[in-house]
């Protein structure tokens, strides 16, 4: 009998019980068809930051997970998460609200104020790569590496 196959599920690491609380209700608020599922609090393994918080919670869907653990570790951007944008509209909205540090936006890439790294890409852009057409494909690279939000309709004026 094949093993029953399990989804992967992402855990996040903030650093006070405050912070957790703020970036669960945030990433919620943000993303739609989310909820917060559970928050447990385990008063027997306390961190520095005091007790700890465990919530497990959905974006769009996808199971998460987030700890309170302290300051021991960082986010950095060797961990992004891709949110595919069908629109500029949409892909602006989700940048307005994820962008908070200005220097580190390059090709589609955030960080937000809680230092989780993003990468906010239209769904065009999937296309072309996936394409074949090797000119084009260098074409709209080009175009795209410069950029810190993309702009969809400079994807498509460098693709022709």
């Amino acid at each position: 009998m094949a093993a029953l196959i399990k989804p992967i599920t992402p855990h996040l690491w903030f650093t006070t019980p405050e912070q957790v609380k703020e970036a669960v209700e945030y990433y919620v608020a943000t993303f739609p068809n989310s909820k917060i599922t559970s928050h447990t609090v385990l008063h027997s393994t306390p961190t520095p930051g005091g007790d700890t918080h465990v919530y497990e919670f959905e974006l769009n869907g996808q199971r998460f997970m987030a700890i309170n653990g302290g300051d021991i570790f960082k986010f950095n951007e060797a961990v992004s998460f891709i949110i595919t944008c069908e629109t500029q509209k949409e892909l602006d909205m989700y940048w307005s609200k994820l962008s908070a540090v200005k220097e580190s936006e390059q090709c589609g890439w955030c960080k937000d104020k809680f230092g989780l790294i993003w990468q906010i890409t239209p769904a065009y852009l999937d296309e072309v790569m996936s394409s074949g057409d090797r000119a084009k494909i260098d074409r709209v690279t080009q175009a795209f590496l410069p950029m810190k939000k993309i702009v969809i309709a400079d994807l498509k004026k460098a693709a022709e």
